[in-house]
């Protein structure tokens, strides 16, 4: 590709020309392959990326929120993704959905808590590489701690919006005061100080920040609850491969979490997710760190190449064949999530290796050297060269 003072061209090898027009150079600096896509590309592929620097940010008193749904990435019906960030004591205020949600903590930390439908309590203070996982239907709160915190939460419906949560406040002013005090067994001037100007601007709001978790966790009214809704993903033991590694968390580890699976991969510069597919669901990725290029088979002879770096999402449509690889100088960070209670994927390399060599020679052509060298366990992780 050609480079000159206003930027890449689309001009390889005799091919292209330079572009005349308007441009976007900052990015299509970005997006390379978008300009001039790998000759091994062809057919028409959905888009498969999406920015949360080009996602609307609700900014209000407690912090901020962005989201990426159907409406801003189509071909993402499986899951959909939130962008949070709360200032030291901020407040996601009391509410539950219709839909699971999961959740990784970037940087910061937070306070949690669940009630479930026995009336058992669960609170916890989560931080950086915590996980948490609520069942869909089940009430919750996030409260951030003294330093703030921004997190990814990501739930098991394409289409989902944080902004159509059910709120307390907004089921409070949609109640008449006779309901509530008969409810609360209160008098009617009990409720004369609710909020008036909720209109969803209490969904996140400025908070004291809470005092330790000794102090504040009140007693369990009928009994702890028996199980944990958070999981400590940066303590588990890594996968370790040439070339990076990766952490795996589902059900089998965090049985909580039983509609959403999620794989943490490490890729080293000119390192390498290698060649597979996913047989049980839509793979929904957020980069966390460096620069990365993915190419996805769709079979029929179609093929794309996205870019991606941190802070975008990607999307992988079921049983595509793709690949990925850092393409930048530092560690390529993201997850892989999945509408699942198990992580899963086939190896294209372990597939071949269990097939009879002549049926693999038959197809491709190869030397018996290459079939006979080919890893009999999953690479997950290839190193460059």
């Amino acid at each position: 590709m050609a480079d000159n003072e206003n930027g890449l061209e689309p001009i390889v090898d005799g091919r292209g020309a330079s572009i005349l027009g308007p441009r976007n150079a900052a990015l299509e600096s970005q997006n390379p392959d978008g300009m001039i896509a790998p000759e091994t590309d062809a057919g028409t592929v959905p888009n498969l990326k999406f920015s949360y620097a080009a996602a609307h940010n609700r900014v209000l008193s407690g912090g901020w929120a962005r989201e990426i749904t159907t409406r801003e990435l189509p071909v993402a019906t499986e899951l959909a993704g939130v962008n949070m960030r709360l200032t030291p004591g901020g407040i996601r205020e009391l509410h539950w959905h219709k839909e699971a949600e999961w959740s990784y903590v970037i940087a910061g930390s937070c306070r949690v808590s669940l009630l479930d439908e026995l009336g058992r309590l669960f609170i916890d203070d989560v931080g950086p590489g915590d996980l948490w996982y609520f069942p869909a239907g089940l009430p919750h709160s996030i409260q951030a701690l003294d330093e703030g915190v921004e997190f990814l939460l990501v739930f098991d419906d394409g289409a989902f919006s944080e902004n159509e949560t059910f709120l307390i406040t907004d089921w409070f002013a949609h109640t008449p005061r006779e309901v509530l005090a008969l409810n609360f067994g209160a008098a009617g001037s009990a409720f004369d100080a609710l909020p008036t100007d909720i209109d969803h601007t209490r969904y996140m709001f400025a908070g004291n920040v809470p005092p330790a978790l000794a102090d504040d966790a009140p007693p369990y009214p009928v009994g702890e609850p028996p199980q944990s809704y958070t999981w400590h993903m940066h303590a588990q033991e890594p996968t370790k491969a040439p070339g990076g590694q990766v952490r795996i968390t589902d059900s089998r580890n965090f049985t909580v979490s039983e509609r959403i699976a999620a794989a943490l991969v490490e890729i080293e510069p000119g390192g390498m997710r290698e060649m597979h597919w996913h047989p049980n669901a839509d793979e929904w990725q957020y980069y966390l760190s460096g620069e990365g290029r993915m190419t996805v088979f769709a079979s029929g002879g179609k093929a794309r190449t996205f870019d991606y770096r941190a802070g975008d999402v990607g999307y992988v449509p079921f049983a595509m064949g793709h690949y990925i690889q850092n393409t930048g100088t530092e560690t390529l960070t993201f997850l892989e999530m999945f509408r699942s209670d198990r992580f899963a994927d086939v190896s294209l390399s372990q597939w071949m290796a269990a097939l009879p060599p002549e049926l693999v020679k038959e197809h491709l052509n190869l030397d018996d050297a290459l079939i006979a060298g080919l890893p009999r366990t999953k690479s997950i992780v290839v190193g460059g060269s």
